[in-house]
């Protein structure tokens, strides 16, 4: 149970006096019945948002809240770096929500495609582990052709990065034409990706993220669009 007011605050709506105001002026119903106490408290379910109406709109998505967006070119995913955001593309009052809304990992400004962002820390953390090595699959494609043996050069677990100590876990290497390649990687390393095929002598010209675990990125998920991660799509990361 929670207290009504303290829920829309937590949910982007208002402060608490907003919100109270929003329920005088009979804008907030539960059960098609107008709500008159904002201090009322009502239970946090799954079909709440059906059932809770602010304003004659469906009541956002209670916390914990986990989206799946295909992330587009030229937008960040941080709160602080200069730039278009990732939050931009959400309901503008989601970026009050409490717990926050954050990116599970990064993608770079240039990078495209898979993003996956949650209130929910546990959640988070677990994805991020190494402990749960979920690995990530990036298509890139390249300056210039494959030179045949970055497979092998990137499956050996010994590659190193330039300005670091420890070597690369091993890593999946796929053709898919002769200037373009998936590589699959369990590890989060900084511009990890580029950095590789940089060590190889290649340059990667365009970088899109497509499956993170056992989670593909739809295909009938334009970039820019986002959705709710279903529970059977959690479980697939961790397939």
């Amino acid at each position: 149970m929670a207290r009504l007011d303290r829920l829309l605050a937590n949910l982007g709506y208002g402060s608490r006096r907003e919100v109270t105001d929003l329920v005088a002026r009979k804008q907030v119903m539960l059960d098609g019945v107008v709500v008159k106490d904002s201090g009322a408290k009502v239970a946090i379910a799954a079909d709440l948002p059906t059932r809770l109406t602010v304003s004659g709109q469906p009541l956002d998505p209670p916390a914990p809240l986990t989206l799946l967006m295909h992330k587009p070119m030229d937008v960040v995913c941080s709160h602080r770096e200069p730039g278009r955001s990732v939050y931009e593309l959400l309901p503008h009052r989601w970026r009050a929500r409490i717990p926050a809304l954050s990116s599970i990992g990064r993608l770079d400004k240039d990078t495209t495609g898979l993003l996956l962002i949650t209130d929910d820390g546990p959640f988070l953390h677990r994805v991020i582990s190494p402990k749960s090595h979920v690995a990530k699959r990036y298509v890139a494609t390249l300056d210039r052709p494959l030179r045949g043996d970055e497979a092998e050069v990137f499956g050996a677990g010994t590659l190193m990065l330039d300005g670091e100590t420890d070597p690369l876990a091993s890593a999946l290497l796929e053709p898919c034409g002769p200037a373009e390649a998936a590589l699959t990687i369990t590890e989060g390393r900084y511009h990890q990706v580029r950095r590789m095929f940089a060590a190889v002598g290649n340059h990667v010209v365009s970088l899109h993220r497509d499956r993170i675990g056992g989670l593909a990125l739809p295909a009938d998920l334009e970039p820019g669009a986002w959705r709710i991660l279903t529970p059977q799509e959690q479980a697939a990361i961790f397939a």
